[in-house]
């Protein structure tokens, strides 16, 4: 199922579309997962509540120059594979889409290519239309990239200018028999077409992951695997040095930048197995030596400077009498703990 984040920054007529279009079997293909307002006074926000999707607000007059970073960070708390802007005031920037892992769409109430662009929006879209003299208008579902409106068409719907339309009367047509209509079609088109590129991708590089907790005879279980884009990573190996695993390099050229991809994926310290995907490891080992925890050595780190991929770090330390997790994100640092139940056999 494709995950689809909305962001909005009023009343959310398009949001209920999608809603009432998930609802009623016309997308079926992906679910709304999240909503993100740029208006914290928004009626999105309401229509998301009520629909029990998870919503918050990224207030575009709050954050200044860190809001699409803030945007960011909020999306990767779900990890969207469509972002479908309904009436989203905000004109994104070519860095964030292309730092963006997901595809973009928007909905937009004329023809393109005609009445688009910077300054058209709202009202003033109807209202240049009726100026103009235009014997028809209607809605425009595209792709989003650098340019306002610019990204390629999904599709369109027309919709007749009546002799006694004004800008509102003209808007709420639009809404109801273009944009109502088409912007739901459009999500569950591109949504299909998303879904063999999400099955493919985790064979193509499952990443790196981390196992941790207990067998049911009771024995402590820890997996471990990895992968690598580059070719660098690709010649990576396991060896042991003493009880704990390093990393090796084979057939790699020496100019190269190694800090992110040679570190120790597993430690022993006393009755404490560590395993990370980074050189955490090695700060969570000396943190123990001193007395202090888990917790305390992970708060002093963040997430890995490999941007635009910008890689959680994830850590877990095991031993006979349970074991705690940790994953810092850009969205934040999350810390989980599970104990061990001993279950006697009769």
């Amino acid at each position: 199922m494709v995950k689809i984040s909305v962001l909005v920054s009023g009343g959310g007529t398009n949001l209920q579309a999608l809603i009432d279009s998930q609802n009623n079997g016309i997308i079926k293909s992906g679910q709304i997962v999240q909503v993100i307002s740029s208006n914290d006074k928004a009626f999105a926000l309401e229509r998301a509540k009520r629909a029990n999707i998870p919503c918050e607000v990224v207030s575009l007059k709050e954050s200044g120059e860190n809001f699409e970073s803030r945007l960011l960070d909020s999306l990767e708390k779900f990890s969207p594979d469509l972002i479908v802007l309904a009436g989203f005031m905000h004109i994104l920037s070519k860095n964030f889409i292309d730092s963006c892992n997901a595809k973009i769409i928007n909905i937009h109430p004329s023809l393109i290519p005609a009445f688009c662009g910077k300054g058209f929006y709202g009202l003033h879209v109807h209202e240049a239309v009726l100026n103009s003299g235009s014997k028809v208008t209607g809605a425009t579902v595209h792709y989003v990239n650098e340019i306002p409106d610019g990204g390629q068409i999904i599709a369109q719907k027309a919709v007749k200018i009546l002799p006694d339309d004004t800008p509102e009367k003209l808007q709420r047509r639009v809404m109801e028999f273009a944009e109502w209509v088409i912007l739901p079609r459009a999500v569950e088109e591109v949504c299909r077409k998303l879904q063999p590129k999400i099955f493919e991708s985790p064979i193509k590089y499952p990443g790196r992951g981390i196992i941790t907790g207990m067998t049911e005879s009771g024995k402590i279980a820890l997996a471990y695997f990895i992968m690598g884009r580059s070719q660098s990573s690709k010649s990576r190996i396991f060896a042991k040095s003493g009880d704990d695993l390093i990393i090796k390099l084979v057939d790699v050229k020496k100019d190269f930048d190694s800090s992110l991809i040679l570190y120790s994926p597993l430690r022993v310290h006393g009755e404490n197995i560590i395993v990370t995907n980074g050189d955490q490891t090695d700060t969570i080992y000396n943190f123990l030596n001193e007395s202090k925890t888990f917790e305390q050595a992970l708060r002093t780190r963040e997430y890995e400077p490999d941007a635009p991929h910008y890689t959680p770090r994830i850590s877990a330390i095991i031993n006979l009498s349970g074991y705690k997790q940790s994953i810092l994100k850009r969205a934040g640092k999350f810390f989980f703990e599970y104990e061990f139940t001993l279950i006697i056999m009769t």
